[in-house]
This record gives C-alpha cells, structure tokens and sequence, in this order.
C-alpha cells in the first residue's frame, strides 16, 4: 500500500496531468492521472493540477549569522568587507548570536517555503570556538528531518590574519563538519598561495571538501582561480571543490573567461552564487557542463536586512539579475536551485522519475517560468516521502 499519493499533479519536465505514488520515502510509480474521483484521505493529496518540482536547495547559506524572527537591527557598518567582518564579529555578542532559536526561525520559513537541502557556512573564530557548528545542529534537529543540513567550517575573520582559527577548524572538522571554507585568499587573508595550501591541506587531512568564498575580481581573482585548479588536480579532488561567488567569472572576458570556465569543467569545480549584481554566466557554465548552485547567503542578519530565505524568490533574483526573459532561460535558473544544487551537495537519488526519493515541492504555478516568477506559497511540501508543510505551515 502507497504510503502517499499525489494526485493530478504537474511534473516539470513533463506534459499533461501525473499520479505520483510515493513508497518508503520514494516516488515508487509515475502514470497519467485518471482524472476519477477518489476521495481525499491522509495518504492522498490532490494537487488540482499544481506544478511539482524537485526539492528546492540552497547551495550557499549562512543561517548561523540571522537573526531572523528577533529583533531589527540597522545595519551600521562601515564600508567595504574589512569592516563588515569586524562590524558583524563585534555586534553578534550583543545580539546573542549565533542563536537557536533565530536559525530555527529561518530554517523553518525556508523548510515550508519548499527548500528541502541546504549547505550553509557557519563562522569558526577564536571569539565563537565552534559554537556556530553547535548552534546549527541544534536548530536543525529541532526542525525533525525537515531540511537535511550540509556545513562548512568558515573562517570568516580570517585564516592567517585570525591566529588560533586554523586550529578551531580542524576542531570543527573533527567533529563531523563536511567541508573546509575560506575567504579571499589574498585580497583579504593577504597571501592565496599559503592561504590555499593550508585549506586544501586540512581538507586532504579530514577526507572533506573545499567550499571557498572568492570575492577576489579581475587579475587577483582570475590568479585564485588557477590556484585552486592546480590543487583540484594535484590532489585528485574533482567533483569536490566548489567556489562560491565566483566574481573573477563575471569580470574576466573572452579567452580567459573561456579557459577558466573550460578548466572548471576538466576538475569538476562547481560554482555557486547568492544573486548579486555580479551574477554568474549561467548559460556559459550550463553549456560547459559546470553545475552551478544558487543560495541565499545572509539572511536578515548584521550584514544585510535582505532576504526571506525563501528559494524561488532567490532564483528570481538570480533571472532577473542576469536579464533572463525568456521562459527556457528562466528554467535554466531554477535548474540551479534544484538539480545544480543536488549535484553540489552530493544529493543521491534525487528528481522525479520513479526511484528518486521523495522530496518534492506543489507550486500553484502552471510551469517552472510562472513559478520563478511568482515565487508563491507552496501548497505542500514532501520531505523523505512525508508532508511536511502545507500553504507555509509545517505539518
């Protein structure tokens, strides 16, 4: 017996009205809707025709840092990101950040909201410890397998600058954090080389992945690039390293944006972007076979009073930003918050088709385009085969 039913639903990709059987936290059989009446009960839903895509994924998220659901805070930091570091590691103590309750809060807006997958960034300092990793796990068990959570061990303060952090972050390692961050290797942290070899060093050391923040533009950024390719290569790690706002793509031109990008493609180097006016070339990387993930970065935290956290309305950003009209461009978008997303977090058996597991997300949209569009409300998400939340509520 069917543990759920979704009937009359609209699958992405696919053309007419579907029955979705759902067995053991998998979609056990795909047919066309009977279009018979059948009475709704606890384990059928009827879509009436709502459009079902895979769970949505935020790539890159910084849910430690929010203080959503808590109080407003005016953002007064000084210009450039030296002093947003410096703002944010002094004025979290008085807000009580990083806080349970607050990541909860978020978690909670973006579980029903449909995002079912996410890899957030979590700050690791000798003014913290690893008392973010701690933070996040807390809030995330306290949401019951609503959201699966993937961390990384960030040195937001800085890796050489910041003596004690290299330390905190073999900690973090050590006690179960996936993948090993770092921050502008030499605009920021002063020196890419040395910064770059203590990263993927701890990552080789710890069997983790590398998800680095490369603001870096222009020569610098292009020179970070080469440099995280070369250790891509040298130590065997395609399909591991993500590099995540990626700016040196947006400013790099012609040839050299072609040979990075082909370069990325060679190692398996994934990219990842929250949707800023330097938004990545997704059609180029899409077209290299370069999986590209979108995230909501902050949210509503001391770095920016922006964002709900809700996905669709991220990848609206992200179309919008990159002057995306036309319906096929649109999709491509949300392409990047589900299956490029998947494919970055090492989900497994993830889509539609029967065997995927079942984490899916009704739309009361008639396509992928109106659904970015619109960004509304799911109907109901399915998290593992179960219901998880109804028109913004959990169930």
């Amino acid at each position: 017996m069917a543990d759920l039913r979704l009937r009359n639903a609209r699958l992405w990709g696919t053309e007419g009205l579907s029955d979705v059987t759902i067995e053991d936290g998998r979609i056990a059989d795909v047919d066309t809707a009977s279009g018979e009446a059948e009475t709704a009960g606890p384990d059928t839903v009827d879509l009436e025709g709502a459009l079902v895509i895979p769970g949505l994924v935020d790539a890159h998220a910084h849910v430690d840092k929010t203080l959503f659901g808590g109080p407003w805070v005016p953002r007064t930091a000084g210009p450039g990101l030296a002093a947003a570091i410096e703002y944010g590691a002094t004025e979290r103590v008085k807000y009580g950040v990083p806080n349970p309750d607050y990541i909860t809060a978020l978690l909670t807006n973006m579980a029903v909201h449909g995002t079912t997958r996410t890899r957030s960034h979590v700050d690791i300092d000798p003014g913290l410890g690893i008392d973010a990793v701690h933070a996040v796990r807390e809030a995330v068990e306290r949401l019951e397998g609503r959201v699966d959570m993937q961390m990384v061990a960030f040195p937001q303060t800085g890796l050489l600058v910041s003596p004690g952090t290299e330390e905190l972050m073999n900690e973090a390692l050590a006690a179960g954090v996936e993948y090993v961050g770092g921050i502008d290797p030499g605009g920021f942290d002063g020196d890419a080389v040395k910064h770059l070899d203590v990263v993927f060093e701890m990552a080789e050391r710890h069997g983790a992945g590398v998800d680095i923040h490369v603001h870096d533009g222009d020569n610098l950024g292009v020179h970070e690039f080469d440099l995280i390719i070369e250790r891509t290569r040298a130590l065997s790690m395609q399909g591991r390293v993500t590099i995540s706002h990626a700016f040196a793509l947006y400013d790099a031109a012609g040839a050299v944006r072609e040979r990075l990008i082909e370069q990325l493609a060679e190692n398996r180097i994934s990219v990842t972007s929250v949707a800023p006016k330097k938004v990545l070339p997704l059609k180029e990387l899409d077209s290299a076979g370069v999986r590209t993930g979108i995230g909501n970065d902050g949210v509503r935290d001391l770095w920016s009073p922006y964002g709900t956290g809700e996905m669709l309305e991220r990848t609206l950003w992200f179309a919008r930003n990159s002057g995306f009209s036309r319906d096929e461009d649109i999709e491509l978008a949300l392409d990047a918050a589900t299956f490029g997303g998947a494919e970055i977090t090492g989900a497994e058996d993830y889509g539609l088709s029967a065997g995927s597991k079942a984490d899916l997300v009704a739309v009361p949209a008639r396509n992928a385009a109106e659904a970015v569009m619109t960004h509304p409300t799911p109907t109901v998400v399915v998290k593992g085969g179960k219901v998880t939340a109804r028109n913004g509520v959990l169930a």
